[in-house]
């Protein structure tokens, strides 16, 4: 395998140190496990996730076999990964978060992996999507200097930085193709611009909804909630409307456990379902899918997997342990993975997967 070579382009660079360039060789030269080989033929369902197995980060591909999730393919990373993105030739785009300095292109077993390093003023805010005609890639990121969320702009082909378009907010996080704009979630946490981590000033939250043109940036709305210390998060659609995982910020214990984890987005108004009756929640949902006619959230404090239906409201939780990433097939199939098992398929929400002893998944997964 080679590095890759390509130059950056004038004012960025994609290795920004050498200690990056190291770890960039390292994973190169240690990609010769069986672990990181092209995988053998599985059966399906495949996913893309993110975990780590005590002896570091790592992106690679799962394989659901009759009682659990096995890997079948894997790179090592240098910081925790966040979002990912199946890209249509097989390829796994994957972006990091707190700190957020890196994107990897990764095509296991047919070519060296393509690392991006972000800018020394800039943070990736680790989600990528693609545009609708496939050409460009979106990312959400931070000017580290003035705390200001950005949607960077890249040549899908190439991953070089072409544009960046204010999100008229702070702490953007994941966004959703809509035609020809593109909803951003902006959460609104003021942190500490080198982790992320320290949040501070919480009573100056601003998170917010936006919808930018998909060609130039322009803003096209922007949606906010009464309550300021619900941070919109991480969304799915399930027919006309745009479900959005929140995460509360309350000071008081007792406000984070009365909290709502759901906001719903239809016909341009945001909506705000009652709060779950689950215990131990602290209205914090870690991912949303749709599913079953609406959607489908992870409460990993409260140990469940939580489902909310417009018609219905919410069913009873269903137990798992740290619940966390969570998809669904068509809005039919359902998967939820936590810290020891997995929930497989809908058919039978309460089979449960098993996965190995010192795997932990991160925050998504998705289909291949």
């Amino acid at each position: 395998m080679a590095i890759e070579s390509k130059a950056a382009p004038p004012g960025r660079s994609h290795i920004r140190n050498p200690g990056r360039r190291r770890f960039v060789i390292a994973s190169l030269l240690t990609c010769v496990t069986p672990a990181c080989s092209a995988p053998k033929q599985a059966s399906t369902p495949r996913f893309a996730a993110a975990w780590n197995d005590r002896d570091g980060h790592r992106v690679g591909l799962l394989a659901q076999r009759a009682d659990g999730m096995l890997p079948t393919a894997s790179i090592e990373v240098p910081t925790r990964a966040h979002g990912l993105l199946a890209e249509a030739g097989g390829s796994l785009l994957a972006v990091a978060r707190r700190p957020g300095d890196w994107m990897l292109r990764w095509h296991p077993g047919r070519s060296a992996p393509h690392w991006v390093w972000a800018e020394p003023d800039r943070a990736f805010n680790g989600h990528v999507v693609s545009s609708a005609d496939g050409k460009r890639l979106f990312t959400t990121e931070t000017d580290l200097e003035t705390g200001q969320g950005l949607i960077g702009v890249w040549d899908a082909r190439s991953l070089e930085k072409v544009d960046e378009w204010p999100t008229h907010g702070i702490d953007a996080h994941m966004m959703l193709m809509e035609g020809d704009t593109l909803l951003v979630a902006n959460g609104g946490v003021p942190t500490q611009p080198e982790t992320g981590r320290i949040k501070r000033n919480l009573h100056a939250m601003d998170s917010s909804l936006v919808r930018l043109h998909a060609g130039s940036g322009a803003l096209v709305g922007q949606w906010r909630l009464a309550d300021r210390r619900l941070s919109l998060r991480h969304m799915a659609r399930s027919g006309a409307r745009v479900g959005i995982a929140m995460q509360a910020e309350h000071d008081a214990g007792a406000d984070r456990d009365a909290a709502p984890v759901l906001a719903v987005f239809e016909r341009d108004r945001l909506l705000v379902p009652d709060a779950p009756p689950v215990p131990g929640a602290a209205g914090y949902a870690g991912d949303i899918a749709a599913w079953n006619g609406g959607f489908a959230l992870s409460a990993p404090r409260a140990n469940a997997v939580l489902h909310w239906r417009p018609d219905a409201g919410w069913s009873p939780p269903i137990s798992l342990q740290e619940a966390c990433p969570i998809l669904s097939a068509g809005g039919r199939d359902l998967w939820a993975g936590g810290s020891a098992a997995a929930l497989g398929a809908a058919a039978d929400p309460h089979v449960r997967l098993k996965l190995p002893a010192k795997l932990r998944l991160d925050n998504h997964w998705v289909l291949v």
